[in-house]
C-alpha cells in the first residue's frame, strides 16, 4: 500500500510540476507497479491483451533504436567490409538477419534498409540481385524472433488458448534462429546463381564507407579494386576512417544497452517470471526517458502502425473463435492426417497466393493445424510452428508482402517468379528438415 501511495504521489508531482509528457509519467508509474508486483500483468488487459502490449512496447523500442541510427550503422558497417560480390551478398544477408532483433516489423526493416541498397554502387545485374535479396532475406529471417512478425504472436496466443502453453521468446529464438541463419545464406547463394554471372561473382570490390552521423543517410560505395579509391572518399583501410566509423555514439550505445537488457529479460523469463510485455514496457520507458532515451514517447507513438495492431487483434479474435467454437475442428476433419507435416508446410508455403497478410494466414491456418495435429497424435506446437515458419515465404508477386513492394523499383516482376520457383521448394525442405531433425532436439518434438 505504501509503495502504491509513493508511486501515485510521485506521478502527481511529475504531472503538475514538470514538463514531462503526461503519458510517459503514467506509463512509467504503471511499469513501476508491475515490476514491484503491486499490479498483476493481467491488469494490462484494460487496454488490450498481453500480445498487443508486447507489440506496442516493441514498436516503441524499435522507434528509439532506429532514431539512434544503430541498425543502419550495423548494416552499413557489415556490408562495407565486402571484398567480392559473393561476400557482399552474404554480409548483406547477415546484416539483414541482425536487424530482426532491433525492428519488430518486416516492412519497418525494409524501409530502414532501403537507403542502404540505394547507396550501393555496383553494376546493374548485381544491383538487381540485391534488390531481390533484401526483401527475401528480411521475410525469411523474421522467424528468428517472436516479435519478428505479428503472425508469430498470433500463433503463440492461439496455442496458449488451445493447449494452455504458447511459445516464449527464448524458445522461439532457439527454434527459429538456426532456420533464419541457414535461410539467409541459402537465399544469398540462390540469388547469386540466378541473377549474376560468373564474371560478376569473381569481381573484386573495394569497400568504401563513410561514417554515419545523426542526420546522415547510410552510404556505402564500391568500386573495382583496379580502379583504386573513389575520388573524395577516404580509403577504407585508413586508420582515421576506421576509428570514426567504428566508434558508437551515445544514442547508439544507449539503444544497444537497452535492447540487450530487454532481450536478456525475455530470454530469462523462466527464472524471474516477469512477463515479456512488462519487460518490453520497461525498455520502452527507458528508451523514451528524458536525457537517457534516444526518442520521445510522442515520436515513437507516431510511428506505431496502429492499424496493424488492430488488424492483428481482430485476426487473433477470429482465430480464437475458430478454436473455441469447434469450427476449426470441423474443418480439420476434412483433411487426411496422413502425411500431415509435409501437407501443412506445402499449404503454408502457397497460402500467400490467396491471403496476402502474414497475420491473416496464421489466423486461418493455425486454428486448423492445432486440431489436425491432435487428431493425428502429433504435437500441436510443432505443427503450428512449422506452419508459421513456412508461411513466412511470400515472394512470388510484388503484392505478396510489403517488403517486396517497397523494393519493387529494384527488380522486374518476372524476377520474383524466377526466384520463387527455386526458393519455395528449398524453403519447404528446410522447414521440413528442421521439424524432423532439429527442433525435436531443441524441445519441440513432433509427437
Amino acid at each position: 500500500m505504501i509503495l502504491t501511495l509513493v508511486v501515485f504521489a510521485v506521478a502527481v508531482v511529475l504531472w503538475t510540476c514538470t514538463p514531462l509528457d503526461d503519458t510517459f509519467v503514467a506509463l512509467a508509474a504503471v511499469v513501476a507497479l508491475l515490476l514491484f508486483g503491486v499490479l498483476p500483468a493481467s491488469a494490462l488487459a484494460v487496454l488490450g491483451g498481453s500480445t498487443t502490449w508486447l507489440l506496442i512496447a516493441a514498436f516503441v523500442l524499435a522507434g528509439g533504436v532506429s532514431a539512434s541510427g544503430l541498425p543502419a550503422r550495423l548494416a552499413t558497417s557489415l556490408v562495407g567490409r565486402a571484398r567480392s560480390v559473393r561476400g557482399l551478398m552474404h554480409l548483406t544477408a547477415f546484416a539483414l538477419l541482425l536487424t530482426a532483433f532491433f525492428v519488430p516489423s518486416t516492412s519497418g526493416r525494409a524501409a530502414l534498409t532501403l537507403p542502404v541498397h540505394r547507396a550501393l554502387r555496383v553494376n546493374a545485374r548485381v544491383s538487381r540481385a540485391l534488390g531481390v535479396l533484401f526483401p527475401s532475406v528480411i521475410l525469411l529471417t523474421a522467424v528468428a524472433t517472436l516479435v519478428g512478425a505479428g503472425a508469430h504472436l498470433i500463433t503463440s496466443a492461439l496455442l496458449e488458448q488451445a493447449t494452455g502453453q504458447g511459445i516464449g521468446f527464448g524458445q522461439w529464438m532457439l527454434l527459429g534462429l538456426p532456420l533464419a541463419v541457414v535461410s539467409a545464406h541459402v537465399t544469398a547463394e540462390v540469388v547469386l546463381w540466378l541473377f549474376t554471372t560468373r564474371a560478376d561473382r569473381a569481381e573484386a570490390l573495394a569497400g568504401q564507407a563513410r561514417p554515419l552521423d545523426a542526420s546522415d543517410e547510410p552510404t556505402v560505395r564500391f568500386a573495382a579494386r583496379s580502379e583504386g579509391p573513389l575520388p573524395g572518399d577516404p580509403c577504407s583501410s585508413s586508420p582515421r576512417q576506421h576509428r570514426q566509423f567504428s566508434k558508437l555514439t551515445r544514442p547508439e550505445i544507449t539503444s544497444l544497452a537497452i535492447v540487450g537488457v530487454v532481450s536478456a529479460g525475455w530470454l530469462t523469463e523462466s527464472w524471474h517470471h516477469v512477463p515479456p510485455e512488462v519487460t518490453a514496457l520497461a525498455g520502452a520507458v527507458a528508451i523514451t526517458a528524458p536525457r537517457l532515451g534516444t526518442t520521445t514517447l510522442k515520436a515513437a507513438f507516431a510511428d506505431i502502425p496502429w492499424s496493424l495492431l488492430l488488424f492483428m487483434a481482430a485476426t487473433t479474435m477470429l482465430g480464437s473463435a475458430l478454436v473455441s467454437s469447434g469450427a476449426a475442428h470441423t474443418l480439420a476433419t476434412l483433411v487426411s492426417p496422413s502425411h500431415l507435416l509435409p501437407t501443412v508446410i506445402a499449404v503454408s508455403l502457397l497460402a500467400h497466393l490467396l491471403i496476402q497478410s502474414r497475420s491473416a494466414r496464421s489466423s486461418v491456418l493455425v486454428p486448423i493445424v492445432i486440431p489436425l495435429a491432435a487428431a493425428a497424435g502429433m504435437n500441436p506446437a510443432a505443427l503450428a510452428f512449422a506452419s508459421t515458419a513456412a508461411a513466412g515465404f511470400c515472394h512470388t508477386t510484388t503484392a505478396s508482402a510489403k517488403p517486396v513492394a517497397l523494393f519493387a523499383g529494384a527488380y522486374q516482376p518476372r524476377d520474383l517468379l524466377k526466384l520463387s520457383a527455386v526458393l519455395a521448394p528449398i524453403t519447404g525442405a528446410l522447414v521440413l528438415a528442421c521439424a524432423v531433425l532439429l527442433w525435436p532436439h531443441l524441445g519441440l518434438p513432433l509427437k
